[in-house]
């Protein structure tokens, strides 16, 4: 690879010049530009990033945490975030804990040494290490989703009790009593709100919770069968479940295909995300749309602004889901 001492020597000028005509920090003769610029593409030299970093202080590099690269819900946010980065001037270093706060932890650490102008982080669990580590580096932060407790940063969420609450209202107006509810792990906000919205629909509607229709799973399509299988063999099983994500209802469609259960005729789905497959399961699934795209966006852009301007009162920023209405749910009872 080409070295700026080789650019000007080739040249004819000093390392000095050629990094003037490279930042366009002084004014340099247009004979001595040419000269430089022409070598530059002869010998194909690309400057160091490194060494604008250590001058200026900025990488114009983000580094990114998410807990579960396999979800492709974090992959359509991650859509936004990096269209909104590179319009702004700044490059991702995606990293994936995969759901392991030590993995999570360690790759910080490593973001940390790569020298990155801001953190995004959607947490895979929030610890004493976690939270000392983000307070000991100072680094500009944005939090997605989840909170990690001691942390003071820029927070971005979606409405998740709302969603959860539009989901079951949803399938209360189609006529449903037994309503349950496959929800991720009880640790995590966005399940939780999920879950306080089921539970507020159920109770405005005057409408009995039942301990065994609320079942714990794992975001996973595997997470999802497992859960279904279990409502499946209750007693009295439910006419319809609300899913806390679209991974999780599909793996649980898949469930009942295999018990002979058929959708939405005996068994409405509801799930939450709306990922693109959401709508190429069989049947298309209702469900609850994230602005995954717009969180994208906002994140970065607030993110960039923090780095900019470090003193500026923290933003808490709350974005709003919707119903989409497709082909896994029905009234009880229905028939084709």
């Amino acid at each position: 690879m080409a070295t700026m001492k080789q650019v000007a020597e080739k040249a004819r000028v000093s390392t000095t010049t050629v990094s003037h005509v490279i930042n366009n920090t002084r004014v340099v003769s247009e004979d001595a530009r040419e000269r430089v610029l022409s070598v530059i593409q002869e010998l194909r030299y690309i400057p160091s990033a490194v060494a604008r970093s250590l001058k200026n202080d900025r990488t114009h590099t983000l580094g990114m945490m998410i807990p579960n690269n396999s979800n492709p819900y974090f992959a359509e946010v991650i859509q936004g975030i990096e269209d909104a980065s590179f319009k702004l001037g700044y490059n991702i270093i995606l990293c994936n804990s995969d759901d392991n706060p030590k993995k999570q932890a360690a790759y910080i650490r490593v973001l940390m040494e790569k020298r990155i102008d801001g953190l995004i982080l959607v947490s895979s669990g929030s610890d004493e290490e976690l939270s000392q580590l983000l307070a000991d580096e100072g680094i500009p932060k944005v939090l997605v989703d989840r909170e990690v407790s001691g942390v003071s940063a820029d927070f971005i969420e979606a409405d998740h009790v709302q969603g959860g609450y539009d989901a079951t209202s949803y399938l209360i107006s189609l006529g449903h009593r037994r309503i349950a509810c496959v929800a991720g792990p009880d640790t995590l906000l966005p399940s939780g709100g999920r879950v306080t919205g089921y539970l507020r629909a159920l109770k405005e509607a005057g409408l009995e919770f039942r301990d065994k229709y609320l079942v714990h799973s794992d975001f996973t399509s595997q997470g999802g069968f497992n859960a279904f299988q279990e409502l499946l063999a209750l007693p009295e099983r439910p006419t319809a479940i609300f899913v806390s994500n679209d991974l999780m209802a599909i793996g649980g469609i898949c469930a009942a295909n295999a018990a002979g259960v058929r959708i939405p005729q005996q068994l409405s789905v509801v799930g939450y995300d709306d990922i693109a497959l959401a709508s190429f399961s069989t049947p298309p699934l209702t469900t609850i749309a994230q602005p995954k795209h717009a969180i994208g966006e906002l994140t970065a852009k607030t993110l960039v602004d923090r780095i900019q301007h470090p003193d500026a009162p923290l933003r808490r920023e709350m974005l709003q889901s919707r119903l989409v209405i497709r082909q896994s749910t029905a009234a009880p009872g229905h028939r084709d």
